[in-house]
């Protein structure tokens, strides 16, 4: 066999690159691309073993010869920029002069602002009545100078500027994109690095299945990304890069900053980060566009007739590539060009001055808005822009291409002169100390609004006032889950199920509805849905599934409503997010329910649903086969016994662990009106069970303890002196009821039953009205909700929950009496309800016991009494800790 790396023809193949050549100059690259791609396909056809390679030289994509004409006046936008990078540099620097307390960041924005001054001047369309307009997700650390960019359009004051980062009196701005901190101006929260990008594919997929399903028109609106290429170390950041292209979505436009530096030193000091995420980029199918080098280098690349400058450019490394940024022209003249006598030729005849201002492509107004409108142009793929430039870009002395920029927080005036005298800001030496701010003149004012203007106004700006009120159904069209189920046993789950159905069947919002499961709906009893609803898939369904026969087959379709993510939490959550905040983005409320195994949420998740919360996401999350106890046989890593606390971590999420049907329908009733009729901006989380058992009837004037977290399930009329208080939530209810039938029979002890539907809830009103007593001593003192359900209760009161101790703990404080907190501490682990029960301490003999011990301790029963019931119930004093085995 010849070997594939050996020429043994150098006349055919020079005919080879003539004719290439030759194709090139008649037709473009584009037909020469096409027709060595049809040769490659040929020779693969015909068994050729042609290696792939996902990357190609280290070089601009777009050449000069393509290059699109600039739109705008680059003078006066240059003059505007400098400004902008001045007042983003003196936000930061203005305010740790007042305390290095208040930290910022200089460096990212400072690399990257031309490209924001270029998406800002002429592609990002804000919403107006003949557009949707466009989604960005800002990278969290340029934030100073997108804060300076409102400040010089006149819609951000100096006053604000001055209390960046200083927000508790109201008048400042937040540290970076929050939008639960500034609700009029940003869209998304980014700073938690890694979840920008993968929120922004979800959103992308999320407006193409809202445009599929009729309830937008999303024309050209595109979900814009930017990222830091030290941030794609992030998994998160190209965990979803398939799902992307799988989905043709041409809507979406990931820009990396590819300025080679992450937060304490080199992306890839040893290799090259732009080729590394090429690489990944196109393998995963994207349209990768990478801008490496300003128009300064063309001239060079020209005279490059031997492909040394090419091939210098290939071989060094990042390491180097900051290295020469941070010094000056000679250096890079010696360690760089010096390298090959044919590069020092080509520089030979130039100053030092003229090889440091070779600019990195980023840097280049021009080469960005070709990058940028190629972007915009590209169907059936998403497009990732690699744009190269300086971190600390004309900081100089103060940061610029040193792995300490980063933390830059002040400039001293020596820096501070440099900076001015480089971008020729209008500043006199006598205000220079001062970093004043710097106001536009009437021409360079009228000509930034004027850019704006012709995009349909300020950006960013996040809309939410004007959304439309959801038309929900009334509380008894859930009438099948308000009434018991007699003797037939079902589970939580199954109701929620029930109430899901009912509400995508209901004509005025059953279409806002969106269901989201990873891959677990058979877990769940939701397969009926695949029929009714259909799997959204922008593709359709082009194969005849194996179930194709079966009543409820496995149906995609391009307008099916179910979002189905595969084994995927992540990207469901951000599906979950996309659906949660389109009242925002699109204008319409959507009602999102994402089911999932409770273990593998919020503790999974935890970040995104943090993010969700500042994004003032709607909408309902279900932990199903929540407690510690309750999903038997599949061992520690399943089983839940803490979702509620991390959930109660979260302010403005809502927490229920309901036990019966009813409980489900009222709670969901009650978030539906709160999220989609009053439009509070909180979220609801709910546990769901696997476990059947009888449902009651709903008592009469319930629904407001339901709501509230607590109310009596039954009460006994005329309770003796062995009375006890049995509190309980999800399916260790069941539990405590058992144990009060044990009691009565046994020991003649009766008890009232709560069912404390959220304990979270219970604690937050607890701690609101304690912190309303203490800041109002000389008022009359309010009460919390649970004592006043409890202040009257009769006996001790004995709480078990199939979670962690600290859940029932937290409402310690507001509990009147006697109050034994039992729970599942510990590692879960593989067994039956009945003996993880048992061995967690949560079953009724454990209930029925510690009633019985806080009975003796206060003299109602009998030390005879407490001994028979130990043994009866089984309890044994040397048994090993739970939480400790």
């Amino acid at each position: 066999m010849t070997d594939a790396t050996q020429d043994i023809d150098p006349i055919e193949s020079r005919e080879w690159q003539d004719a290439v050549e030759d194709v090139i100059a008649r037709d473009g690259a584009n037909r020469a691309h096409f027709l060595l791609d049809k040769a490659v396909q040929q020779a693969r056809a015909s068994g050729a073993s042609l290696p792939f390679s996902s990357t190609t030289p280290y070089q601009n994509t777009i050449p000069t010869d393509d290059q699109a004409d600039f739109p705008g006046d680059l003078e006066m936008e240059w003059r505007i920029r400098t400004i902008n990078r001045w007042n983003a540099m003196a936000t930061v620097v203005r305010r740790n002069k007042v305390s290095s307390e208040y930290g910022g960041h200089i460096a990212s924005f400072a690399s990257s602002a031309v490209m924001y001054d270029i998406g800002l001047n002429h592609f990002w369309r804000s919403k107006s009545a003949i557009h949707g307009g466009d989604l960005v997700f800002f990278q969290g650390h340029v934030i100073p100078g997108i804060y300076a960019r409102s400040f010089m359009e006149g819609r951000i004051s100096e006053e604000q500027l001055e209390n960046f980062r200083s927000e508790v009196d109201g008048g400042g701005l937040s540290s970076y994109p929050h939008p639960w901190l500034m609700p009029d101006y940003w869209q998304f929260p980014t700073v938690s690095m890694g979840l920008g990008p993968l929120m922004a594919i979800y959103q992308a997929r999320f407006m193409k299945y809202m445009h599929n399903r009729g309830h937008i028109d999303m024309a050209d609106r595109k979900v814009w990304c930017f990222l830091g290429d030290g941030e794609m170390d992030e998994p998160e950041s190209r965990g979803a890069i398939d799902l992307a292209a799988r989905e043709g979505l041409d809507n979406l436009i990931f820009v990396v900053n590819c300025n080679l530096q992450r937060l304490d030193g080199p992306v890839r000091g040893n290799g090259k980060i732009v080729q590394e995420l090429e690489g990944d980029f196109r393998g995963a199918g994207w349209n990768v566009i990478k801008l490496l080098w300003g128009k300064g280098w063309d001239e060079l690349l020209e005279k490059d007739t031997t492909g040394r400058l090419r091939q210098l450019m290939d071989e060094t490394v990042d390491g180097d590539y900051q290295t020469f940024k941070s010094k000056d022209g000679a250096y890079i003249r010696k360690h760089f060009f010096g390298k090959y006598p044919e590069t020092a030729a080509l520089v030979e005849d130039w100053s030092d001055d003229q090889i440091w201002a070779l600019r990195r492509g980023g840097h280049d107004p021009e080469k960005v808005y070709t990058v940028f409108k190629r972007a915009t142009e590209t169907k059936g793929q998403p497009s990732c822009l690699l744009v190269k430039t300086v971190k600390g870009y004309g900081m100089g002395s103060a940061g610029e291409g040193q792995n300490t920029t980063h933390q830059q927080k002040k400039l001293a005036e020596d820096q501070l002169r440099a900076f001015r005298d480089r971008f020729k800001i209008p500043i006199s030496d006598e205000d220079l100390p001062n970093a004043p701010f710097v106001k536009l003149n009437n021409a360079q004012k009228a000509y930034i609004l004027e850019r704006r203007k012709e995009l349909g106004g300020e950006f960013p700006k996040r809309e939410w006032r004007e959304t439309p009120k959801l038309d929900i159904p009334g509380l008894d069209k859930f009438d099948g889950q308000l009434k018991g189920t007699g003797d037939r046993e079902i589970s939580t789950t199954m109701a929620f199920v029930r109430i899901l159905t009912t509400l995508l069947r209901d004509k005025n919002m059953g279409k806002n509805v969106v269901p989201i499961v990873p891959d677990e709906s058979r877990t769940f009893g939701m397969e009926g849905l695949f029929r009714s609803a259909g799997i959204y898939n922008p593709l359709g369904q082009n194969y005849t599934p194996e179930d194709a026969d079966q009543m409820m087959f496995y149906k995609e379709s391009k307008d099916g409503q179910v979002l189905q993510e595969g084994i995927n939490e992540a990207g469901a959550m951000a599906d979950w997010i996309a659906a949660a905040t389109s009242y925002s983005n699109h204008g319409v409320p959507m009602v999102p329910f994402y089911i999932y195994y409770s273990m593998f949420g919020f503790q999974r998740i935890g970040d995104l649903a943090w993010a969700a919360g500042d994004s003032r996401a709607r909408g309902f999350m279900l932990g199903g086969t929540a407690g510690r106890t309750t999903l038997n046989g599949e061992g520690l890593q399943h089983e839940d016994g803490h979702s509620h606390i991390l959930a109660g971590t979260i302010p403005n999420c809502i927490t229920y662990d309901p036990t019966f049907s009813y409980e489900v329908a009222v709670i969901v009733h009650n978030g539906l009106k709160r999220m989609y009729v009053d439009q509070e901006d909180v979220y609801f989380y709910l546990t769901l069970m696997n476990e059947n058992y009888t449902h009651p009837d709903m008592p009469m004037g319930a629904e407001e303890g339901i709501v509230k977290g607590l109310y009596c399930l039954e009460k006994t009329k005329k309770p003796g002196k062995k009375h006890v208080n049995l509190l309980g939530s999800g399916t260790i209810l069941v539990q405590a009821l058992k144990a009060a039938e044990m009691l009565k029979k046994d020991f003649g002890v009766t008890s009232d039953i709560w069912s404390a539907t959220s304990l979270n809830e219970l604690a937050r009103d607890g701690q609101d009205v304690a912190r309303w007593n203490r800041l109002n001593p000389l008022k009359e003192p309010k009460k919390a909700y649970v004592t006043e359900q409890l202040e009257k209760a009769k006996g001790p009161i004995i709480a078990a929950t199939d979670y962690m101790k600290n859940y029932a703990e937290q409402i310690r404080a507001f509990v009147p009496g006697q109050f034994t907190v039992l729970g599942t501490d510990g590692f879960g682990r593989s067994d039956s309800r009945v003996n993880l029960r048992r061995f967690f301490e949560v079953d009724a003999n454990h209930i029925a016991a510690a009633a019985m011990v806080d009975l003796y301790r206060d003299g109602a029963v009998t030390k005879k009494d407490l001994e028979s019931a130990l043994k009866k119930y089984d309890v044994d004093g040397e048994k090993p800790n739970p939480r400790l085995v």
